[in-house]
């Protein structure tokens, strides 16, 4: 078998390519030749990327080399000539037309006689580490072997120059914080291998914040700063402004702390202030503020640029900040950040002089309470997953990239733990090539990680994961499906049991199956209490009310699908252990009951029992016995209010009549830490929804009640009721009268029109949970 010779080079040359696929090629006996060209670290890290994550996967060990031997001595050569000691560097067709893109690679096969050469040519350094990721995704790399197609001729380069991930080393995080410096220097790799060209941590971190630190926070802020210089990354820091900086001395104190900060680390790119979220300030006392900071940032990094967004600015902030910079054209500033709560995206790019970026900061990480909600998600997972479940939702997310990304210069994502691994690489990979099929991201995804023999079938896997998610759990056959698929990998792939991707993923589909048995389970045994509730009138409201019970109690007494119960905590524990994973505040630590800790809510009540529990403490201490038989008839009928008429929980996922979806931060009320007796269906709203019906009996009369929290402005096809009855409270009740003209055609379009209520705290502001139109 003939030697492989590995070319890393550094060329900004003109290529265009062909990609043919013949039989392969072998190369676990190839050598590694680094170009002089690359500088150090770079020129290191290079070769040492290549030659450790091909042993990582096969145990082979590539060679390296300084100089030209014979066949069997082989060196990895870079420079930026098209000759390298008699070795030419081939040329595309189109050389002279075309030029390898800033940060874009070209990966060739050469035959040269007896020898086989392996080109990737890099546009500049990164370029040549971004080869060598493509590389590494598309090889075939089992134990003792390493093969890529033969005949390969890939050029390619990023779409968007900003492709980056948050990593905040803080407790908030629900894994990082348990992190060592080889773990991020890992992690970082691999992001990098994928594509990603920066990263943003969150400094100024108490060491007494977290009780899983392994490093000091002050000390790891600098040593992500070197990981990030080893690859080449840009590192950036987000870092909000003191939260108000009419407090004296609040201006300089920040400065101060920032500049101590840039003084420690030897690489530091970007820094982004959040002008919100957390922080009040207006823009006149912000933007000096950001002023001062830039003239300190340079000081230590003259290439570094300041950063913000307008997250939570109301009209006249906008309007403030952009006179500001039309009127003043400040250099000091490099670019805004579009996040939550920021003005629209389309809008801020319109307003937003030329000459600053646009950065663009997706929440990928979170499933309620945020950026962007899971689509109709079920309620029975959203009250356990809860915000930070494991989320592989690659679809969503290209859908949602597509929608966005045009506005923009990139992104760096919002990021709080290593649960939505998969969503990073699909948006690395878009940012590179938007018009990649998401299924080959995913397989390169799955091949890497998991290795070629389970790739096709992980691919399949993950799809089904996310497919768990779409509409009503109850009836969802493919949440058993996607487990009987992921138990069959599990089976037949013990070599990945302490790999913490493929943990998480097979963890989730237990978790899922876990939550459809129980709902399943749980619903029944409500809608038997609901039965005995009706024959009321003959049992008499107390022995119906404690025959009901009987049956809500099986819930916690006899149980259902434990052994799927058991094999999420096996994996959860796991999880711990690889990668300091926290699914539980008593058991692991998590910092919150909203930062991944999805076994403290795994048997969170899927029916209303603690709800009716509550409902008939109050019936008990009701006077007489019709006051207790009309209270349990109400709780009986509450959502099947009869023949003729109509409810519907909002979000819920099988909301019959709903049209609209959540498009705001939350969609799921969180008090009490997540442990809430409300009825389920108070625990789900939108702000302003919109539903329609198309069978209303034109000449019934017909009531519709709204219950929720706050205002509900409603309007019935286009026109503003009057209520007649207007209550504010959580399950409390609004009713308007429905007009018969109005619905002549038996339609009705129902709206909401949004109260004026800027000025508060979006988790008190008004919500619909219910609507029912009740013929009369």
């Amino acid at each position: 078998m003939s030697k492989v010779i590995l070319f890393l080079l550094l060329l900004g040359l003109n290529f265009s390519c062909t990609h043919q696929v013949n039989d392969s090629l072998d190369l676990s006996k190839a050598t590694i030749l680094v170009s002089k060209e690359i500088k150090s670290p770079m020129h290191e890290t290079a070769g040492n990327v290549l030659a450790e994550e091909i042993e990582r996967r096969t145990t082979i060990e590539l060679e390296k080399s300084n100089g030209w031997g014979s066949n069997t001595t082989i060196a990895l050569v870079l420079q930026g000539e098209a000759d390298v000691f008699g070795e030419k560097v081939p040329y595309a067709k189109d050389a002279d037309k075309k030029h390898i893109k800033k940060e874009g690679y070209r990966i060739v096969h050469q035959k040269d006689g007896k020898k086989d050469i392996l080109w990737i040519i890099g546009a500049d350094a990164r370029g040549v580490l971004y080869g060598i990721g493509k590389l590494l995704r598309i090889a075939q790399m089992e134990l003792g072997h390493i093969k890529i197609a033969n005949n390969l001729d890939i050029t390619s380069a990023p779409e968007y120059p900003l492709r980056g991930h948050q990593f905040g080393y803080r407790n908030t995080a629900n894994s990082w914080d348990a992190w060592t410096v080889e773990q991020f220097d890992q992690h970082f790799r691999e992001q990098v291998l994928f594509g990603a060209n920066s990263f943003e941590n969150i400094p100024f971190q108490e060491s007494s914040s977290s009780v899983h630190f392994k490093v000091n926070p002050q000390e790891m802020e600098v040593r992500l700063s070197e990981i990030c210089e080893k690859y080449d990354a840009d590192y950036w820091v987000w870092t909000p402004a003191p939260h108000d900086l009419n407090v004296p001395n609040a201006h300089q104190e920040g400065l101060k702390e920032q500049e101590a900060f840039y003084a420690r680390c030897p690489r530091l790119d970007g820094v982004f202030v959040p002008g919100g979220d957390p922080g009040e300030n207006h823009p006149s006392k912000l933007i000096p503020y950001l002023k001062d900071l830039s003239v300190v940032l340079k000081k230590y990094h003259p290439d570094a640029g300041i950063w913000v967004s307008l997250q939570g600015f109301n009209e006249e902030k906008v309007t403030y900040f952009f006179d500001y910079l039309k009127a003043n054209n400040p250099d000091w500033l490099k670019g805004l950040v579009y996040g939550p709560s920021s003005p629209p995206i389309d809008l801020e790019r319109e307003l937003l002089p030329e000459k600053y970026l646009h950065r663009f900061y997706p929440d990928i990480t979170h499933t309620v309470r945020c950026h962007y909600p899971v689509e109709r998600w079920d309620q029975a997972f959203a009250l356990t997953l809860g915000r930070e479940p494991c989320n592989p939702q690659p679809l969503q997310y290209t859908k949602l990239f597509n929608k966005d990304i045009g506005y923009t210069d990139g992104f760096i994502t919002y990021s709080d733990g290593s649960h939505d691994d998969v969503n990073k690489v699909v948006w690395s990979q878009l940012g590179w090539d938007s018009k990649q099929d998401v299924h080959d991201i995913i397989f390169e995804y799955c091949q890497f990680f998991f290795g070629p023999k389970v790739a096709k079938k992980s691919v399949e896997g993950i799809f089904a994961l996310e497919q768990n998610w779409v509409g009503p759990a109850l009836g969802n056959k493919v949440i058993t499906e996607t487990l009987a698929l992921w138990q069959e990998m599990e089976a037949q792939h013990p070599e990945l049991t302490d790999n913490w991707r493929w943990q998480q993923l097979v963890m989730r589909a237990y978790y899922d199956a876990y939550i459809k048995e129980r709902l399943t389970y749980e619903k029944g045994l409500e809608s038997k209490a609901y039965d005995i509730l009706a024959n009321a009138d003959t049992l008499g409201a107390e022995e119906a009310v404690n025959e009901a019970r009987v049956y809500l109690e099986k819930a916690d007494t006899e149980l259902v699908a434990q052994n799927l119960k058991q094999k999420v905590f096996e994996y959860a524990e796991a999880l711990f252990h690889s990668i300091g994973a926290q699914t539980s505040v008593s058991k692991y630590q998590a910092k919150s009951a909203e930062r991944g800790a999805i076994l403290d809510f795994i048997d969170y009540p899927l029916n209303n029992r603690w709800w009716l529990e509550d409902e008939f403490e109050k019936v008990k201490k009701l006077s007489t016995e019709n006051e207790k038989l009309e209270r349990l008839e109400f709780i009986r009928t509450y959502e099947f209010p009869g023949e003729g008429s109509f409810y519907d929980n909002i979000s819920s996922a099988d909301a019959k009549h709903v049209t609209s979806e959540t498009d705001d931060a939350i969609d799921y009320l969180w008090e009490n830490d997540g442990v809430s007796r409300k009825r389920l269906s108070t625990q789900l709203f939108q702000f302003t929804p919109t539903l329609s019906y198309d069978e209303l009996d034109a000449d019934a009369n017909y009531l519709i009640r709204v219950s929720g929290y706050g205002e509900a402005l409603l309007r019935a096809n286009g026109q503003r009721l009057k209520p007649t009855k207007y209550e504010k409270g959580f399950e409390q009740f609004k009713e308007f009268p429905l007009p018969k003209n109005l619905i002549q055609d038996g339609k009705l379009e129902i709206t909401f029109d949004k109260p004026d209520e800027e000025h508060l705290n979006w988790r008190k502001q008004s919500r619909v949970t219910d609507v029912w139109i009740l013929k009369q």
